[in-house]
This record gives structure tokens, C-alpha cells and sequence, in this order.
């Protein structure tokens, strides 16, 4: 056992080893000029490089200078949700319009293994055409054609959010850095910090004095004069009956520093910026306090999203707002108002300590059926003192792979206390764990925290397309380092393949696998509603089995051949729809993965046991088994057939022999095995040892 133990330890490490030297020695590099000129859409070509970052000049049909093109990983290497940046080739004129945007590399698991990459792409269509200039959002717009907002929408991807909007916001801090420095003559540097060293007394007059905050005031009859001449001067009945009454009375301050926070703040909302994760390292609050008509945003304004009210410019170019959807109260002599705290993301370019104008847009509908909507911009300069912040020295940027394991650090701590449990309790806690009083509840626990938190929320269902892309990868002589990007997943591996050394297939199959856990609970459901159980003959049961293998030498067959078909036959998985996307997806995709959880109800894993793919690879990776680990007797298979008869996968042979390519290891013959009132032989043995009452009478 401890040899065992040993040489598959020194299989991990191996593994991970090389994986790791992988992701050291081939870092993210930029693109060549060969690989990007076949990008490019014509009339335009591929000019020279302007720096090592990836930016290249682009040319017109005449060899003249038109714009320029650039990767967004080099420039804004923002981690996604993988912990990598989503790679992008982005082309824009010398007006900074969008001319095309390229999807170039990327690890998101929704569309790696769920949506696929097509609705990204998709996404990436909608720019084109449009400027840096604009006011880009993601997301729908709020009432009625936007109620008059300046905001520019895309449509985001359902489901994919989160992966959306970091394309996004990528997209948005590389172009905005080229078009500063190209176009502009403005070199960005690090992004500024506020300085927690920084700490005074401050109090709301002392920031007032001190130009810390700012107020913009418009009187109504203001407002009707910024209408004056238009078809809108007289639809505000409100301000024409009060001329002097305030339509905004606008306050703004930058809360970042804490000296500020402190002076603006009450206790608790100050401990409760602090504490909440709804204001990143990374971004600026802003508090704004608005005690006029205006009201800051639209009645149909949705929390957390862009403002719809206002704007923001930094050197001519848009800043993306974004409302922290925090609440909080200030302290006494603070104005009161309506209060919202917005977030801008410094990582795009954003200096608060340079001059940058806040915008407040009044709207104005004239007409009834069809309104015609019109709009003025009132604006408010605002700096903040750069005595309260640092610009931090540059530093190197860490590797993507490590990137994403600080990203998902304390995922990784879960699941490692998660699979060193699971590994304690099937080890050497296996007999305890497979009593009969204990094995069950502690099963279905597992399993329901191996759906819930493996599956839904670290999206790390293993999938047969893990595989194929490593094929893939090894027949064109790729690199490895994509596997580094997703660490969770990588950390279910390394526990699958130990597995292979101790178990066999069964640590996966049978504990670890999100959707084999749902079938298992679907079968639990079925028994309860006292469903009829159909279950194959030995024979027939025999021959289903092969179609697993099948399956997996059709998709191998598919990864060689047609490469660009395997993300469609590896739909023959129902992981995507169930777990990755938790059945947002086509009706068609959301029927086929009922079907198989409503099978389950009668015919136990039946996905599992006759189609899945990625089970019978396991089943080859169990080959690597070192050790025969289930406890048998002589009796076993004669004349005891127990175990082979409540065997829900038909893997115990007649002969008492564990068929462990077939094994799942639910520990159900191990719990018979032990147990005195189940296992025929040692009841036998007790009634032999037991004196008869004639004796005992004697």
C-alpha cells in the first residue's frame, strides 16, 4: 500500500511539474507579422509594428497610413474568469472606429465547454462601426429606446455576464490606450492608487475650502434656457412654475482616499466600503449627492449597472461609470439628497487626479404617441488632489497561469479541503464510511455538495473536450499551457488520475462527476415516487456498455479528422446544458439532458453506464490501478452472489470477480462485505458458531 501510495504521488508530481515548467517556458507572446496579415480585413493591410506590445500601424489600398491594429492581452491583460485575459485583435481607424475585432485566444469556461465560442463572436460583431468616442455599455437598455440616454448599447450573452463584460471592458482599456498615445501625444502609466499613509482630519467645510468636492447648481429657469429655441422649451411645466427652483443641485466627491471616506462617511457605511467587495482595488468611488429634480438617473434605471443620466470624459475620451449599488449614509453637516456611489475602473485608463469632466443630462419628451426625445448636458470639472494618492512602481505582470491561480485561490482552498476529505474517507476511512448506518447520508451529502459546488459554482465538470483539445494540442505540436488556465478543473484531474492508481475509474465516476451525482439523485427520486425499475438483461447489458466505447472513437475519430465538428459531437455530453449552463440553453439541448435524468429514475446512470465518452476514457485510465482494493471472501461467487446481484452496475462478475473498468465505487459490496446480517458467509459462519438449543438445553 504505502509503495502504492508512493508511485503514484511521484505520477502526480510529474504531471504537475510538467505542466507547470510548461506555463514558465512559453509565456503569452504577441503575434507575428505572418500570423496577423491574414487577419486583416481588406482594403486595409497589415503595416509596422510601433512597439513590442502588439501594435501594429494600419494601411489603406494606397500603402497609406488609415489606423492601427492591436491585441488587447499585451495591452490590458485583465484576468477573466479563468484567471486569464481573453485575447483580442482589434483594428481601428484614425478617428477611433471600431473597424473589426477579432477573437484571438482565450479560456472562459462558458464558452470553452458550455456555450461555445460562437455567441462571443457574435458579441464581438456589434462594434464595428462604432467609435472609442461613444459611451459603450453592455446590456439592454432602460425603457423605451433608452429614454433618451447617450449610453450606446450592446447586447450581452446570457448566462456569460461575467465573461462579457471583461471582454469588454479589455476591449475598451487597450484601444483607449493606443488612441491616447497615437492620436492624443498622452502616455499612459500605472494606474494611481489613493495612499492610505495619507491621513488627516478632515471635516465637509475643510473639503468644500479645499476644492475636494464640487458642486454644480442649474436653476430651472437655466434648464428652460438650454431648451430656449427648441421644440422641447415648454414641456417642464414644473420648471416653468418655479424659475428659481433648483432642477440640480449636484455634490461630487472622490471617496478612494480614506481621510475623504472618513469625513463623508458615517461609521457604518465606511466599514461597510471597506468590508464589501462591490468596490474593487481597482476601481474609483465616487459619491454623488444630488438634492435637485434631477435625480441622478431614469425612473427604469436597473442597480449596478451605467447610469443613465450621466457621463463622464477624461482627454475627450468617454469614462465607463458604473454604480456600486451600495447604500450608504453620511455624516452630520454633509448635504442631504439622493445619494449614489459609482465605480470607475482606474485599469482602463481613468486618472482622478487629472482633469476629467462628470456630465448630468436633462431629458426632455415633446409628443404624445411618439415622443420626440431631446436632451441638454450640464458638466462639472472635477480633480482630485494628488497628495491623497501614489502611482505605484511597475511591476512584472504575473504569467497567466498564475494570474488565475490568485484569482481562484480560495476556490482551489475548498476543493482542496473537499478531495482531501474524500480521499481520507475512501482511503483509509473506507470501512467506517461504508457502514451501513453511515454509508448513505454521507454519500448523498457529498454528492449534492459535488453538484452544487464542483458543478454549478466552480463550473469544474470534467468534460471528454479537455482531452480531445490536449490530442488536438500534441498532434500540431501546440503548447499546453491553456490546461494552467483553469485550475480548478486541473485540480479534478490530478485527483482523477490518482485515482486511476489507487481505485481505478471510481473516484471520478463515482464521487466526483457533477452529472453522474444529479443521475444518482434522479434514481433516489424515482425509488421515492415508486417508479417501475428497467434494467437490461446481463447480456444486454453487456452489449449497451459498448456504446460508451463507441462514443469515444467516434469523438477521437472527429478531434483528427474534423476538428472544427468536435465541439459539435462532443455534444453528445449533456454536461454543457445541465451543469455549465444549468439548462439555459436551446429547448433541444435542455430535452436531451432531461432524457437522461428522467432515465435515471428507472434505469440507474444509464448515461453513465451506455453512452458517456469521457467514462470510458476513465475506464482506460484505470488500467494504471495498482491494487486489487475490494475485500472478497472465498465465497464471493460461490456460492454467494449477493454482491453481484445488487451490483447497480453490473460490475461483479459470477465468479465473485470485480470487473473494475466498470467499478464506480458506491462501496455498496464493501458494506455488505462487512456487515454481519448481509454477508451470506458470515452469517453461515455465525449460525455454525452458534450452539444449537438442544445443546443449550443440555
Amino acid at each position: 500500500m504505502e509503495r502504492g501510495l508512493a508511485r503514484c504521488g511521484l505520477l502526480l508530481s510529474i504531471f504537475i511539474l510538467g505542466l507547470l515548467l510548461c506555463g514558465r517556458n512559453a509565456p503569452a507572446a504577441v503575434l507575428d507579422h505572418q500570423a496577423l496579415a491574414g487577419m486583416i480585413v481588406p482594403p486595409y493591410a497589415l503595416g509596422e509594428p510601433i512597439n513590442d506590445k502588439g501594435v501594429w500601424t494600419l494601411l489603406n489600398s494606397g500603402g497609406a497610413e488609415a489606423g492601427y491594429v492591436f491585441e488587447t492581452g499585451p495591452l490590458a491583460p485583465l484576468p477573466g474568469f479563468s484567471g486569464a485575459p481573453i485575447n483580442m485583435l482589434v483594428t481601428i481607424d484614425r478617428d477611433g472606429r471600431f473597424l473589426d475585432i477579432r477573437l484571438l485566444s482565450h479560456n472562459e469556461p462558458i464558452f470553452v465547454s458550455g456555450l461555445g465560442e460562437a455567441p462571443l463572436r457574435a458579441f464581438l460583431e456589434q462594434y464595428r462601426g462604432h467609435s472609442i468616442r461613444e459611451p459603450l455599455v453592455v446590456g439592454t437598455p432602460y425603457g423605451e429606446a433608452g429614454n433618451g440616454s447617450d449610453l450606446v448599447y450592446l447586447d450581452g450573452v446570457t448566462k456569460a455576464t461575467a465573461s462579457v463584460r471583461i471582454a469588454h471592458e479589455s476591449i475598451l482599456a487597450a484601444t483607449l490606450d493606443v488612441v491616447r498615445e497615437k492620436m492624443q501625444g498622452v502616455v499612459s502609466g500605472p494606474p494611481v492608487h489613493p495612499d492610505p499613509a495619507v491621513d488627516e482630519v478632515l471635516d465637509w467645510p475643510t473639503l468644500v475650502e479645499r476644492g475636494l468636492v464640487r458642486n454644480l447648481t442649474v436653476t430651472n429657469a437655466a434648464l428652460d434656457a438650454a431648451f430656449g429655441k427648441t421644440i422641447w422649451a415648454h414641456d417642464d411645466p414644473e420648471a416653468a412654475a418655479d424659475p428659481e427652483g433648483l432642477f440640480l443641485d449636484l455634490w461630487a466627491v472622490d471617496i478612494g482616499p480614506p481621510a475623504i471616506a472618513r469625513a463623508v462617511l458615517d461609521d457604518e457605511s465606511l466599514a461597510d466600503l471597506q468590508r464589501l467587495a462591490r468596490i474593487s482595488p481597482d476601481d474609483e468611488p465616487i459619491l454623488l449627492i444630488e438634492a435637485g429634480r434631477h435625480g441622478l438617473v431614469s425612473p427604469d434605471f436597473v442597480r449596478n449597472t451605467a447610469p443613465d443620466r450621466l457621463a463622464a470624459e477624461q482627454d475627450g475620451l468617454p469614462v465607463a461609470l458604473r454604480d456600486a449599488d451600495l447604500a450608504v449614509e453620511t455624516r452630520t453637516g454633509v448635504p442631504l439628497g439622493t445619494t449614489m456611489l459609482l465605480r470607475i475602473d482606474r485599469r482602463l485608463g481613468f486618472d482622478p487626479t487629472r482633469d476629467w469632466t462628470l456630465s448630468a443630462q436633462a431629458v426632455r419628451m415633446h409628443g404624445m404617441l411618439k415622443p420626440e426625445v431631446g436632451s441638454v448636458h450640464f458638466p462639472l470639472v472635477l480633480r482630485a488632489d494628488p497628495a491623497f494618492f501614489s502611482r505605484p512602481v511597475v511591476a512584472a505582470a504575473l504569467a497567466p497561469w498564475q494570474a488565475a491561480l490568485a484569482d481562484r485561490k480560495w476556490d482551489l482552498a475548498a476543493l482542496g479541503v473537499l478531495l482531501t476529505g474524500l480521499l481520507a474517507a475512501v482511503g483509509p476511512g473506507m470501512h467506517r464510511l461504508a457502514q451501513p448506518a453511515t454509508l448513505r447520508p454521507a454519500r448523498l451529502a457529498l454528492l449534492a455538495l459535488v453538484v452544487v459546488f464542483v458543478g454549478w459554482w466552480g463550473q469544474g465538470q470534467l468534460s471528454i473536450v479537455t482531452p480531445l483539445a490536449v490530442l488536438r494540442t500534441a498532434v500540431d505540436g501546440g503548447s499546453l499551457t491553456v490546461l494552467l488556465y483553469d485550475p480548478f478543473s486541473l485540480l479534478i484531474w490530478g485527483a482523477a488520475i490518482l485515482g486511476f492508481v489507487l481505485w481505478g475509474r471510481g473516484l471520478f465516476c463515482g464521487w466526483l462527476c457533477p452529472f453522474g451525482a444529479m443521475q444518482e439523485f434522479a434514481h433516489h427520486v424515482g425509488r421515492l415516487l415508486r417508479l417501475p425499475q428497467w434494467n437490461p438483461s446481463p447480456v444486454w447489458d453487456s452489449r449497451l456498455k459498448a456504446g460508451a466505447w463507441l462514443a469515444l472513437a467516434g469523438l477521437l475519430a472527429v478531434a483528427v479528422l474534423a476538428p472544427e465538428k468536435a465541439e459539435t459531437a462532443a455534444e453528445i455530453e449533456p454536461f454543457k446544458t445541465a451543469i455549465t449552463t444549468l439548462f439555459q440553453r436551446e429547448w433541444y439541448y435542455v430535452a436531451y439532458a432531461g432524457f437522461w435524468l428522467l432515465l435515471a429514475m428507472v434505469t440507474f446512470k444509464g448515461f453513465c453506464r451506455y453512452v458517456c465518452p469521457l467514462g470510458a476514457l476513465m475506464a482506460i485510465g484505470g488500467l494504471l490501478r495498482l491494487r486489487r482494493w475490494i475485500p472478497r471472501r472465498a465465497e464471493c461467487g460461490s456460492p454467494c452472489q449477493l454482491c453481484r446481484v445488487r451490483c447497480p452496475y453490473g460490475a461483479i462478475r459470477k465468479t465473485g470477480e470485480i470487473a473494475y473498468s466498470q467499478c464506480f465505487q458506491c462501496l455498496d459490496c464493501v458494506s455488505i462485505h462487512d456487515d454481519g446480517a448481509q454477508c451470506v458467509p458470515l452469517v453461515l459462519a455465525r449460525r455454525k458458531s452458534a450452539p444449537s438449543p438442544r445443546a443449550a438445553r443440555a
